[in-house]
């Protein structure tokens, strides 16, 4: 204990300061690559047109390095309508309609204490009957289209649909749009996007950036 105790005054602060401040990292796969297609890629989710990638598509294989190559630039989150009655406090929902498990793992960081999400009126819960937002994470196949309505019909107004990460955007390789299913409020791309992204993602959504 006085080892631990010692340690926390010689770190000081860890905690960001994220979005008064700018964020202190920013991991690659979260950030769209960029290049050019002067060599031959084969991309296996159709990402790449006239030079440019669809962050909504990329799925961070990494089959067109070395012609592209991470941006380190965030990339562009996509939201369609603001709700400012959340700006205060907001419950989020996690939807898994089947990940490999890395954009469940990046959004569950916002509770560490280097993001601290509880500082911004932000936190979980286990039914989305009680949540202001739910985020939908992975490809969504048919077995998961019902669960998915079923837990949006039971959340109360006013609600908040994000799609996190390029398979619940896009469909990945072998799964459906979200957006075929059901009206989305927020995309945040990303294979999986970065503990940052998803916060600038909820902040824009609640109108406080």
């Amino acid at each position: 204990m006085k080892a631990w105790f010692l340690r926390s005054f010689k770190k000081g602060i860890v905690t960001s300061s994220f979005p008064s401040g700018k964020n202190e990292s920013l991991s690659p796969w979260a950030t769209t690559p960029a290049g050019d297609i002067s060599g031959e890629v084969n991309c296996p989710v159709d990402a790449i047109h006239n030079d440019k990638v669809d962050s909504g598509k990329c799925i961070s294989c990494g089959i067109c390095f070395p012609q592209f190559k991470p941006s380190l630039q965030i990339p562009q989150i996509t939201t369609t309508r603001v709700e400012k009655s959340l700006s205060k406090s907001m419950k989020l929902y996690i939807f898994d309609s089947g990940t490999c498990g890395a954009c469940n793992l990046e959004i569950m960081a916002l509770n560490s204490p280097q993001y601290d999400m509880n500082r911004l009126g932000l936190s979980f819960t286990n039914t989305p009957r009680q949540a202001d937002a739910i985020m939908v994470t992975g490809v969504l196949t048919d077995g998961m289209i019902d669960p998915l309505k079923a837990a949006i019909d039971s959340m109360a107004s006013p609600k908040i649909v994000f799609a996190v990460g390029a398979c619940a955007i896009s469909g990945g390789i072998m799964g459906k749009s979200i957006s075929e299913i059901v009206g989305l409020d927020v995309q945040v791309p990303g294979c999986p996007p970065d503990p940052f992204v998803i916060m600038a993602a909820i902040e824009k959504a609640r109108g406080r950036i």
